[in-house]
C-alpha cells in the first residue's frame, strides 16, 4: 500500500486533469476514448456518464478490466489508473453528476439512455513533473553533466 500522501496526490491530479482516455477491451483489441471523470475518493470510485447504446458499455459488461489515462501535457502531469468498471442505472447519481459537458450528448439528466459507468481503481501510477520548461532545463543539464535528471515525483499506488 502506498503512503497516504501518494494516494492524496493521485486523487488531486485526477481531479485537476478531469478528462481521460478510457481503454476497454473489444475482442482481441483495445479501444480508448475520451471521457469526463467525476471522482469520489471516499468511495474509491471514478464515475462517468455514458449512453446505454454505446459500445463501451457492452465491452465493459464482457471484460470489466479497464485503464484510465489522464494527461496534462503542459504541466507534465500524468496518471494511469487500472481497475474494474461496471455500468449502472443509478438515476440519482446521474442527476448528481449532470454538468455542462453532458449537455453535448443529452438534453437533460432524465434522459432514459444515460447510464453511470463506475470505475473502481485497484492500482495507479502518477508522474508529477515541475512543468515543461523546467523539465527541458533539467534534461539539458543532466545531458551535459552525464547524470539522470530529477523529473519530479513518480509513485505507484495500490487502492
Amino acid at each position: 500500500m502506498a503512503n497516504q500522501d501518494d494516494a492524496t496526490r493521485l486523487w488531486e491530479l485526477i481531479d485537476k486533469i478531469g478528462f481521460c482516455m478510457l481503454t476497454t477491451r473489444s475482442g482481441d483489441d483495445l479501444r480508448a476514448r475520451p471521457m469526463s471523470a467525476y471522482t469520489a475518493q471516499l468511495e474509491n470510485a471514478i464515475y462517468f456518464l455514458t449512453d446505454v447504446g454505446s459500445h463501451k458499455d457492452d465491452e465493459i459488461t464482457r471484460w470489466p478490466n479497464v485503464c484510465l489515462a489522464f494527461a496534462d501535457t503542459k504541466g507534465q502531469k500524468y496518471v494511469s489508473v487500472s481497475g474494474t468498471a461496471e455500468v449502472q442505472n443509478d438515476r440519482e447519481r446521474i442527476r448528481e453528476l449532470w454538468a455542462t459537458p453532458a449537455k453535448a450528448w443529452w438534453d437533460n439528466p432524465d434522459d432514459p439512455s444515460i447510464r453511470i459507468l463506475k470505475m473502481t481503481p485497484a492500482s495507479a501510477e502518477y508522474w508529477d513533473s515541475p512543468g515543461t520548461i523546467i523539465s527541458y532545463i533539467k534534461m539539458a543539464a543532466a545531458a551535459v553533466s552525464n547524470t539522470k535528471p530529477d523529473m519530479g515525483d513518480n509513485a505507484e499506488v495500490k487502492l
